[in-house]
């Protein structure tokens, strides 16, 4: 069987009209590919301060998928790694090249009739169990936290991910330590043991700093911490995680290589690798498997928008060692919630694809064509890309 691609369109979507998400939910990059025969495709790549890069690397890639058969996953990946001399180090090409992957994906659940998962070897479990992040925009004080966080329960959500570290980077002052302890310590007092608390660094502290975080959190049963230290001082972790807190990581890994070197040398309990950026389905299968044989649990990184999210519940199905799964669905902007009309489900915490062929989501084309946009994302001077919105801007500068 085979199939040919016979039209490519990189979109970029956004609405800075009305935008009031946090700057890298503001844009959203999607390859859509048609077929010969009428077939479309969907596939997403991440913009976090990256959308016009990204961008131009998704034209790259369109010269060795237009005309390709979408079959030929394999050689069309390998076609490209041959030609693009820096893949194994940039982030551009490794999210665009997912892009496209994703939606060779896509064609060929639908040009079998098939959802996706059932291609990876079947469905290990019927739905999966989510955790919320995004949900504390606005939020400096415990108070804040404690609100947004009940809300957050209410809806269903037994575990949720926030970075309680307001304006550190870099080191951890002693007083931004005690308002962070205050922040987790006031959740865990409200919410109960019941729920877990997931623990986020955003990758922004100094080994030193990093350590102080892992034993402030150890008393209140983290579920895990990630990202504790700066991504090139990886050399940390092993020593971090003999304090005894599950250490979690893997969103800025490009390729199953990279993770084999961190888990491999005892750095991580739980991998979260993103298959808009660490070359889509199959190479996340391949990362999940190698996980597998260390004991290593997954729980993908998902931060951008309803395409991803399609495309990774379809390996979370699929993989014998899942953990947990990221969901923003409920805090994104409302044109981003209303991109798909349907696919899969959130429901009281847990997510639940339909069943559909391919990746398993029907766009609606209208809200689509309303939010195409062309240009770089917001930028702020005052506040990171990475951060939820208000959450660094606003809160106390401890020297």
């Amino acid at each position: 069987m085979s199939g040919k691609i016979n039209q490519v369109e990189v979109i970029e979507l956004g609405d800075r009209s009305k935008e009031s998400s946090s700057p890298w939910s503001s844009t959203m990059l999607l390859v859509r590919l048609t077929t010969d025969d009428g077939l479309v495709g969907y596939g997403e790549a991440p913009t976090t301060f990256s959308t016009l890069s990204v961008l131009g690397s998704m034209k790259e890639v369109e010269r060795i998928f237009n005309g390709a058969d979408f079959f030929n996953i394999e050689h069309n990946m390998d076609e490209f790694y041959r030609n693009s001399f820096y893949l194994t180090k940039s982030f551009q090409d490794t999210a665009a090249l997912s892009a496209f992957e994703i939606a060779s994906w896509d064609l060929i659940g639908k040009s079998l009739g098939s959802p996706v998962y059932n291609l990876l070897g079947g469905k290990m479990r019927e739905s999966l169990r989510a955790y919320a992040n995004g949900w504390y925009s606005d939020c400096i004080t415990p108070e804040d936290f404690v609100n947004a966080g009940r809300k957050v329960v209410s809806s269903g959500f037994t575990a949720m991910k926030f970075d309680p570290f307001g304006s550190s980077f870099d080191h951890l002052p002693e007083e931004g330590l005690k308002t962070a302890k205050a922040i987790v310590s006031s959740l865990r007092s409200e919410l109960g043991e019941k729920v877990d608390l997931l623990i986020e660094c955003h990758g922004r502290f100094s080994p030193r700093y990093a350590m102080k975080v892992a034993e402030a959190m150890k008393e209140f049963g983290v579920f895990f911490i990630e990202e504790p230290v700066h991504p090139e001082m990886e050399h940390a972790l092993p020593e971090i995680r003999s304090m005894n807190v599950p250490v979690a990581l893997g969103e800025r890994l490009l390729n199953k290589e990279d993770f084999s070197r961190v888990i491999s040398q005892g750095m991580v309990d739980v991998i979260q690798p993103d298959i808009t950026n660490c070359r889509g389905i199959l190479e996340g299968k391949k990362i999940a498997a190698i996980a597998d044989s260390f004991g290593v649990q997954v729980a993908f990184h998902n931060a951008f928008g309803p395409v991803q999210t399609a495309a990774t519940l379809n390996l979370d199905y699929s993989i014998r060692n899942f953990l947990i799964q990221e969901s923003f669905d409920y805090f994104w902007p409302e044109w981003k919630k209303n991109l798909v009309r349907s696919g899969y489900s959130l429901d009281r915490g847990f997510l639940k694809l339909d069943g559909k062929p391919g990746i398993g989501v029907e766009i609606d084309e209208k809200i689509l064509d309303e939010h195409i946009v062309d240009g770089i994302e917001p930028f702020d001077p005052a506040e990171p890309p990475w951060v939820v919105s208000n959450t660094f801007s606003r809160a106390p500068r401890f020297q």
